[in-house]
């Protein structure tokens, strides 16, 4: 039997101690700056410190990583060096997003390891974790099941596994592999299951694989759309690009994602933005795992402004501070629509969502405004004509033909190196370097490499202190990506 549980409301106090978690993740969560749980971690966190099996209907941006990372970490028995808590995600991004959480609210959890096992990946620093002995293992289906099947990754000892974004998963074909895995892990077991969908092969596996599973449904209402200003812009189909660049001209992003369909659509797309001196890259399933990395990296840190992609980034990467989605084409689900613009409109700003919508997509609109449960707001497209003269718009000219304020650096040592960003950063402004602390941005440190954000003018000499000097006492490669 499957409870029905609705979230809308956190508890009367608001707090985290209230859900029943340790004082250390409480303390860990307030320095976050996590005032109080979102409607999904209210629910869910009491549900699954209870030992309950949940099926998690949310959309991203609802704060689901947090609630089952929260009620892991409070019971993970970590003297106990072998693989606990499973949890699959359907990309490597994800993985990534997923494993930086379990790290971020574990930090006070002396001796806590978190591997990642995702395809793309070379096998042998995955093989060398496993064997030193981990808690908790992020990874893709395919590749989790690889190691199940050399032996490499033992699945007697887990007490719960997560299955993040299930409908994701069965319509990237990773349905056999899910079923495996399920089969061969303990009986009793703590299954939770996220999902932004419900479909009838969802079904199937919750009756299956949990035992009376909690449902909770996190109400449209108290996702992402709440918070996002949703246009409609008519275009014809060969007036997609003219339209996008001006409404780059007109409403200057710090921070944009435009979605297409297609990888065919997005070199497209880029090819136009770079041609018109627009800050961009672009982000699709075709790319090496370290060229997204990069590129990921790029756009977090702000050392580009425009990302185009396909919905490889619709869903769970992790991105601060993005004042604009644009649909350049509408996805051919309306749930998906949902999760592109739950990638704005975050931490209680408004954001912007426009969509280009063609002769065509009528039906498409229809869907979309049934799922988000209101109508578009239908806007004439700025001019597309040839582009103003400096004269009349210096300030618009200037913000899209600018480039990024920051530029990303690659320094050939990462967590293996015991590299934290603290090292860099005292690197770069201690007393050798003297660089202010404006001029360094976001550094995400990686296994093996790291990356950090420097302040465009000064990049050459942050290469040059980085490449001659030295790092915690040691020598590291430092240059622009190639």
């Amino acid at each position: 039997m499957t409870t029905h549980h609705s979230a809308r409301t956190p508890p009367a106090d608001g707090g985290f101690a209230a859900l029943g978690l340790s004082p250390t993740l409480c303390q860990v969560v307030a320095e976050l700056g996590f005032a109080t749980p979102t409607p999904v971690q209210a629910r869910a966190i009491p549900l699954l410190l209870a030992g309950r099996d949940l099926i998690g209907q949310s959309t991203t941006g609802t704060g689901k990583t947090a609630a089952f990372a929260l009620a892991i970490l409070q019971q993970l028995k970590r003297n106990e060096r072998r693989p606990l808590a499973l949890i699959l995600c359907p990309t490597r991004e994800l993985c990534a997003q997923v494993a930086r959480d379990f790290r971020k609210l574990g930090r006070r959890e002396t001796g806590l390891a978190v591997v990642i096992l995702s395809g793309g990946q070379p096998m042998k620093p995955q093989l060398e974790a496993l064997q030193r002995g981990v808690h908790v293992v992020v990874g893709t289906p395919g590749r989790a099941l690889d190691h199940i099947t050399r032996g490499s990754l033992g699945l007697k000892g887990i007490a719960t596994i997560v299955v993040d974004e299930a409908d994701r998963m069965l319509d990237m074909g990773f349905g056999a592999e899910m079923e495996k895995i399920l089969s061969a892990a303990p009986t009793l077991r703590q299954t939770i299951l996220f999902s932004a969908t419900y479909p009838r092969s969802i079904d199937a596996m919750t009756k299956t694989h949990q035992r009376d599973p909690e449902r909770l449904t996190v109400a449209e209402s108290d996702g992402p759309p709440a918070l996002v200003r949703q246009l409609a812009y008519l275009v014809d189909d060969s007036g997609r690009e003219g339209t996008l660049l001006a409404i780059l001209r007109t409403s200057p992003p710090e921070s944009a994602i435009l979605f297409c369909n297609f990888k065919a659509t997005v070199a497209r797309i880029e090819q136009a933005l770079r041609a018109a001196g627009v800050s961009c890259a672009s982000l699709h399933g075709d790319l090496e795992q370290r060229e997204r990395d990069f590129v990921m990296a790029q756009f977090r840190n702000h050392s580009i402004r425009v990302l185009v992609a396909t919905d490889v980034a619709a869903r769970g990467l992790d991105i601060e501070r993005l004042d604009l989605v644009v649909n350049v084409e509408l996805p051919f689900q309306p749930e998906i629509y949902v999760h592109r613009i739950g990638r704005t409109g975050r931490a209680g700003k408004t954001g912007l969502a426009i969509s280009l919508v063609g002769p065509k997509d009528r039906a498409k609109v229809k869907a979309i405004e049934a799922a988000v449960g209101s109508p578009l707001e239908r806007q004439v497209a700025p001019a597309t004509g040839p582009e103003p003269a400096p004269a009349d718009t210096s300030t618009s000219r200037a913000a899209i033909h600018a480039p990024a304020a920051m530029t990303t650096l690659y320094i050939s040592g990462g967590r293996k190196d015991k590299l934290r960003p603290g090292d860099i950063l005292g690197a770069l402004t201690g007393e050798a370097g003297g660089f202010p602390g404006s001029d360094v941005g976001k550094i995400e440190i990686h296994e093996r490499f790291s990356y950090v954000a420097v302040a465009r003018e000064s990049a050459n000499r942050a290469i040059q202190l980085l490449g001659t000097g030295r790092i915690k006492g040691k020598k590291f490669k430092v240059g622009l990506p190639r």
